[in-house]
């Protein structure tokens, strides 16, 4: 195992699948990995049975202490403190620092977020930029401070957005980057070599935590558009509009500048390759995958045969 310029006591805190690439990464540089703080156990699934998060199920695997507070009361906080830890790493935790947590490690507490900050501060950068058409985004690893993502910058690192990515693919990438990004910070950090760059606030852009709602297609908005949000919010919440009265989830779509959009905003027509569309605002959005409420998931074209669904109009 290759082993760090300096071998630190680090204390690394997240929840979801991609988050454990970064402790993996930590794990792999040799660090003393002395706690993983992950959210708590949530019901999941048909029989609602507490589910672990991906970061515990890892850490466990690899003998790392979990520790799963709700909050960061002043009693965690006294147990977080007990670990002496010389770096807190925080990747997607889902749990607000307290002051008193941010400043107890010698090396502050660095965070990976996916935008190049200052834009895209909160808790959708990826799914944002993509619904903005940005055509290029990144990573960035910063020092947490009491703010929303407005601590000083250690180093971030640029990528093109594909026009055919989704967001969890894409989200996967930015983590996988961001891993390399924090062990290379780590160490100039804890060498003296690195000084923190503070952001500039009139930059910055902000993002909200997704709903369910913001799933819903507005078919006035252009096709392209409609595919941007498709894959933006690919896998949760999802794309859905209305067909008869029951939800139809869209599982992947993509705008057609070659059809001949008939009819008003959401009408469905068959393309000229026997597939499905919609008529958009502008253009019209072509249906690949659907799903049905009451049903399976399917191709859009194999969902359409015998029913009377093609220039009925979606919701």
């Amino acid at each position: 195992m290759p082993m760090s310029e300096s071998r630190l006591r680090i204390v690394f805190m997240g929840t979801p699948a991609f988050a454990v690439k970064p402790l993996s990464a930590l794990l792999a540089r040799g660090h003393e990995l002395v706690g993983v703080y992950t959210r708590p156990d949530r019901r999941a699934g048909r029989g609602r049975r507490p589910a672990p998060p991906p970061v515990k199920t890892f850490a466990q695997k690899r003998g790392v202490p979990v520790f799963q507070p709700e909050t960061l009361t002043p009693d965690a906080v006294a147990q977080l403190a007990a670990l002496a830890p010389d770096a807190v790493i925080v990747a997607a935790y889902g749990v607000f620092l307290p002051k008193a947590a941010l400043d107890l490690p010698r090396l502050g507490c660095l965070n990976i977020h996916p935008s190049l900050l200052p834009k895209h501060r909160g808790a959708s950068p990826v799914a944002t930029a993509m619904l903005e058409g940005d055509q290029t985004t990144g990573v960035s690893v910063m020092l947490l401070d009491e703010g929303m993502d407005s601590g000083p910058i250690l180093a971030q690192r640029r990528t093109p957005i594909s026009p055919s990515e989704r967001a969890d693919a894409l989200t996967e990438r930015l983590f996988e980057m961001g891993s390399a990004l924090l062990i290379e910070s780590l160490d100039a950090l804890s060498a003296g070599r690195l000084s923190p760059v503070p952001q500039d606030d009139s930059l910055a852009t902000f993002t909200r935590r997704l709903t369910r709602e913001d799933g819903r297609i507005d078919w006035t908005q252009s096709a392209a558009a409609l595919e941007r949000k498709n894959r933006a919010l690919h896998p949760w919440p999802g794309t859905f509009t209305t067909w008869r009265g029951e939800n139809l989830k869209i599982w992947s779509a993509k705008a057609s500048d070659s059809e001949s959009a008939p009819g008003e905003p959401g009408t469905v027509f068959r393309t000229k390759t026997g597939g499905v569309a919609a008529t958009a605002g502008e253009g019209a959005l072509e249906l690949l995958e659907i799903q049905l409420q009451s049903g399976r998931r399917m191709p859009a074209a194999d969902f359409s045969i015998g029913r009377d669904f093609v220039f009925s109009v979606l919701g």
